[in-house]
């Protein structure tokens, strides 16, 4: 599960590209299957977006736990 280093990584590729006025303005979204309440609040108080990714439903894969 992505942690708040996972956020400070981020946080430092995007004060790298801002950098370059080619790129800036650039923000950032960490992604991830599951997201720390920890990363989530500091990636939210840096202004980057969180988003919670299904892998399986990406794929296409079906939940065999289903009835129909």
């Amino acid at each position: 599960m992505p942690s708040p280093k996972g956020v400070e990584q981020l946080t430092r590729y995007l004060e790298l590209m801002n950098r370059d006025p080619l790129l800036a303005p650039v923000s950032g979204v960490f992604a991830a299957q599951e997201i720390k309440p920890q990363a989530r609040t500091l990636a939210e108080d840096r202004g980057i977006r969180c988003l919670v990714l299904d892998y399986d439903a990406m794929r296409g894969m079906e939940d065999k736990n289903t009835l129909f």
